[in-house]
């Protein structure tokens, strides 16, 4: 099997003086060095339970021949979060993920790695630091919360959001709030529908760098601990076998990842992930080639909040492994790409039964022959936004009316809240945008309010920040060119008429060249939001969202 790198030769007395300093035998030193990012905090549901994963990933380890050794990395509650200034540190700590995991890793010279995420920002982040470090590497996350019942009925933290907007319309009691806040989530576990966190677990299975049920499992099911355990144990598979992520992690991988995402209908932050994900495998994906896809790929699964199912639902009926299985009988696969079970897609995914046809379409019957997102272009986002489609109802497919700006979230919930949005607008939140926010807020609070106050079907939303997974309605976000560079959405005025068309890919500010060409004159750009510390360092390094908010070296 070999030995790592510190067990030989006395120029490595030092380090092995170290090792013994933390309890190490000789025969720990003579294995494989793995290393186990853990994601465990006390603050985030998501991650609560990973000290558990994260043991049993250590005993899957030890039990294949392999020394495991732990260490950290950071996470963020997108949900607590939300609503105040603690959103601009969410997407940013992707990259301080990425960062200090390929700091620690290759410090440490581990032979191989077990990546344990769980939440937005870890799964990606995590992903592009095992791209850079590629050493043999496989991810098993803390697997997400099972749904809330309330009234009889399934429900999830959206749910809990919307119901604020209801209380302020006046639909809704505070006992019936106050039920929803104590069963809206009721156990450990990234949330329960097809949200961010779910979307990027489900696409690490897709992608190939997780084992089979890694997005969908229960956090709360033991299958979830034996998930770990054979991930512990696979790794020093791939160690013996030398795949590594740049061996998973292809062109023809992410191909894959794209269409699986259009059928399950994942999360428009999929779309900023995905991208800064390849670009770290030298792969780079053009957002405009996510509708080719998606207009050859069908919408298989409507789970919250497109619909009514949840992660458990899609687990039981067969998970990712049986959603593929559906796309690949249409050849819309690539089932040579290699994956962490040392397989390739096509052997992993043969015989994967869908046994449930109401759940997960079959791919005869889909929800819509097109997938679950959708890249809009035109005057208004000449670099592309992003839309979920399969969230959008078919009355709001096509839409146009008079244009509501706000220049921060906050006057935007205020003016929902306060009854100022009628049925027919559209609400424009801009200077949110990556170097404008600066982090590309979530806007879960206004559409959240906009369908709690039943105006999910008449009110459309844009922004050049970004949504939650569990956002839904006619949200468009990461409009680019953002607000802070001079994008033609800074040049919007209160009034304008502005045309969405989903179906055709366009979106349109209905305002003459020659205008626009006038306001660009007279635009000047604004003081940055934060002067000082990692926001402010960020801001000076970060791409537009059609880029995947990348870091950018000067």
């Amino acid at each position: 099997m070999g030995c790592n790198y510190f067990c030989d030769g006395v120029d490595k007395a030092p380090q092995r003086s170290l090792f013994n300093a933390l309890g190490f035998t000789n025969e720990d030193m003579k294995k494989p060095l793995v290393g186990i990012v853990s994601s465990y905090n006390e603050i985030v549901p998501g991650h609560m339970n990973i000290d558990k994963i994260v043991d049993a990933v250590k005993l899957g380890v030890a039990a294949a021949g392999g020394t495991p050794v732990v260490f950290p990395a950071i996470a963020v509650c997108d949900g607590i979060a939300m609503g105040h200034v603690g959103m601009k540190y969410s997407l940013v700590t992707r990259d301080l993920i990425a960062d200090s995991t390929e700091c620690m890793a290759l410090a440490h010279h581990f032979d191989a790695l077990v990546m344990v995420p769980n939440c937005d920002k870890n799964v990606p982040g995590l992903l592009m630091a095992a791209a850079r470090v590629n050493v043999p590497t496989i991810f098993v996350s803390g697997g997400p919360m099972l749904a809330g019942h309330v009234k009889g009925k399934k429900t999830s933290l959206s749910s809990m959001f919307e119901a604020v907007g209801s209380y302020d319309a006046g639909i809704m009691s505070m006992d019936d709030v106050c039920e929803y806040e104590n069963k809206a989530c009721p156990t450990c576990g990234s949330c329960s529908g097809m949200y961010t966190a779910n979307s990027m677990n489900c696409l690490t299975e897709v992608l190939g760098m997780g084992l089979r049920g890694n997005g969908t499992i229960p956090a709360v099911y033991s299958d979830r601990i034996k998930l770990a355990k054979m991930a512990g144990m696979q790794v020093m598979e791939l160690y013996r076998k030398n795949i590594r992520p740049l061996d998973i992690m292809t062109d023809k991988a992410f191909i894959n990842a794209i269409t699986a995402d259009m059928a399950l209908g994942c999360s428009t932050n999929s779309m900023l992930h995905l991208p800064a994900i390849a670009h770290e495998c030298g792969v780079e994906l053009d957002l405009d080639f996510v509708n080719e896809i998606s207009k050859r790929t069908p919408n298989l699964c409507h789970l919250a909040p497109a619909g009514n199912t949840y992660m458990e639902d899609l687990n039981e009926a067969g998970g990712v492994y049986a959603v593929l299985n559906e796309l690949s009988k249409k050849d819309l696969l690539n089932l040579d790409c290699m994956t962490c079970t040392g397989k390739t897609v096509g052997g992993n995914i043969k015989d994967c039964e869908n046994r449930n046809p109401e759940i997960i379409r079959p791919i005869t019957n889909p929800y819509s022959e097109t997938g679950g997102i959708a890249v809009l272009r035109g005057n208004l986002a000449p670099d592309t936004c992003v839309v979920k489609r399969s969230a959008v109802c078919d009355e709001m497919l096509v839409h146009q009316g008079p244009a509501r700006v706000f220049d921060c979230e906050e006057d935007a919930i205020d003016a929902i809240r306060g009854g100022k949005i009628v049925a027919g607008d559209v609400v424009v939140i801009r200077y949110e945008g990556p170097k404008g926010g600066p982090g590309m807020r979530e806007m879960l609070n206004p559409t959240s309010a906009i369908a709690g106050m039943g105006l999910g079907s008449t009110v459309a939303l844009i922004t050049d920040g970004r949504f939650s997974g569990a956002s839904r309605g006619a949200s468009i976000g990461h409009v680019s060119p953002e607000a802070a560079v001079g994008g033609p959405i800074a040049l919007v005025e209160e009034g304008d008429n502005i045309k969405i068309d989903i179906p055709s890919n366009t979106i349109t500010l209905d305002v003459s060249d020659e205008e626009l060409a006038r306001r660009k004159s007279e635009w000047k750009p604004r003081e940055p939001k934060v002067k000082t510390g990692y926001l402010a360092r960020y801001a000076s390094l970060v791409t537009s969202a059609n880029k995947g908010a990348i870091l950018e070296h000067k």
